[in-house]
């Protein structure tokens, strides 16, 4: 498994005690980003402060905790010692061990965070990783001459597949230990990179509102992949006329992605749908409710089966269990509907569904239109209480560099342009987001508006 580099103490504490860990790998290379080898000293207090322990752990671990450096520190085994015991490992008693390693076996296991309660663990098999990493091999078309720039971190599956997607065609991947958007772009124009893998808006927004953003000096990109409201995969199109632009539809609990746009699809149905499933996925979309299949086109709750699912929830089978209907379908939870050629589009998720005055409202649809004011770089759209109409929109918004708008321009666009209990009632203005590892969290904002109405 790969920990999520943003964890804290608490976060470590309960992942590395719930997943069972018997061996963790870190580095003291990455200081600016954070000491590793601290937070973990902090964490598993267990671990032998004295450094003469660290070697051998004479005393019983949990967990042993081993640092690629040469000096790495009390209550850490050196990783050039932990090399050396491979010398006492014949090759065909690893040959044997491999030998038993199951296609179905658990190969990783993937922790994913909800917004009430601790992270849960997903245990993805060696088919389920492989298999979806040549579906998007082959829908994304790539071939050992591609170069494929991705800023996704490696605890995150939207780096864990491209990656093997391009090993199977032998192509370059190309990354860094942190995102900086002008240092991407000179990365791009100099490595000659073909497929660009932003994969959220808000590192494709950093690109293309950078000073040095020059879409004559990428035209070595034939193709981006980015999932976005379809106003703002319009608009990407636009800044990169010259590049294909695909959107996907997945989840940890699917092998990262079920389903994506492909290059024979018009650039309307690529901005407005994630595109059909991989080979050996199996989608659809019902009520919530009553779990009836709906038709072509009609929303409801997107489900899914097939070989990419995951095991299951480590250690909680009573969440597994509510995660899946009576006929084995996986609830995403996500609102979706399926258009007559197959494409999957995505509508937000089911949770965030705004009910003003009784009407269902989209935030997603919110966030596209909200996104096309000339001045919004990135806009996320979430429902507090309302005594009246029992929830309202809020829409909080960063701005472009050196552009300027007041909440009440904002209110001015949308009216008479959208209906008018869709319209924002609130609007606060941000220069930064809370995040997870990759996506905005919701929740965090909801609640800062939540607290400040109240006070």
């Amino acid at each position: 498994m790969l920990l999520n580099a943003r964890y804290r103490v608490d976060e470590l504490r309960y992942v590395t005690g719930h997943a069972e860990l018997r061996l963790l790998f870190t580095s003291t290379r990455f200081g600016s980003h954070g000491d590793f080898p601290a937070l973990l000293r902090a964490a598993l207090p267990a671990l032998p402060t004295n450094e003469s322990r660290a070697p051998g752990y004479a005393t019983p671990m949990p967990c042993t905790v081993v640092a690629l450096e040469r000096a790495p520190g009390s209550g850490l085994l050196c990783g050039e010692e932990f090399l050396a015991r491979a010398a006492d490992v014949a090759e065909q008693r690893l040959m044997a061990r491999r030998a038993q390693v199951a296609l179905g076996a658990p190969s990783i296991m993937m922790y994913t965070s909800g917004t009430t309660s601790h992270p849960k663990g997903c245990r993805l098999s060696h088919e389920a990783v492989v298999r979806s990493a040549l579906g998007m091999n082959r829908r994304l078309g790539i071939t050992g001459e591609d170069i494929m720039w991705n800023a996704l971190p490696m605890f995150h599956m939207a780096s864990i597949l491209p990656l093997l997607s391009m090993v199977w065609s032998g192509g370059s991947f190309l990354s860094d230990v942190h995102f900086d958007a002008g240092r991407t772009l000179a990365q791009i124009v100099e490595k000659r990179a073909t497929i660009l893998y932003p994969a959220f808006p808000a590192i494709m927004a950093d690109l293309l509102n950078h000073p040095e953003f020059d879409a004559r000096r990428l035209d070595c990109v034939r193709l981006v992949s980015n999932v976005a409201p379809p106003d703002t995969l319009r608009a990407n199109m636009r800044a990169l006329p010259r590049a294909l632009h695909v959107s996907a539809f997945g989840m940890t609990e699917a092998s990262g992605i079920s389903c994506h746009g492909a290059p024979d699809e018009d650039d309307e149905t690529r901005a407005t749908s994630c595109g059909r499933p991989y080979d050996g996925v199996q989608m659809r979309v019902v009520d919530p409710q009553s779990g009836r299949e709906l038709g072509t086109g009609e929303r409801g709750e997107m489900r899914i089966r097939g070989f990419s699912l995951f095991e299951g929830y480590y250690r909680d089978p009573e969440r597994t269990a509510e995660a899946f209907d009576s006929e084995g379908w996986f609830r995403t939870g996500d609102l979706c509907s399926i258009g007559a050629g197959g494409q999957v589009c995505y509508h937000g998720r089911l949770k965030d569904l705004l009910k003003i005055g009784g009407e269902n409202v989209s935030p997603l649809e919110l966030e596209s239109f909200i996104g096309t004011h000339p001045a919004v770089q990135m806009v996320q759209v979430v429902g507090v209480p309302d005594a009246r109409l029992q929830e309202v929109a809020a829409a909080f918004i960063q701005l472009r560099p050196g552009s300027s708008a007041s909440a009440e321009e904002i209110v001015a666009f949308c009216r008479g342009r959208i209906a008018s209990f869709k319209i924002p009632r609130h609007v606060r203005f941000v220069s930064e987001w809370p995040m997870s590892a990759t996506k905005i969290q919701k929740h965090v904002l909801r609640l800062q508006l939540e607290r400040e109405l109240q006070a």
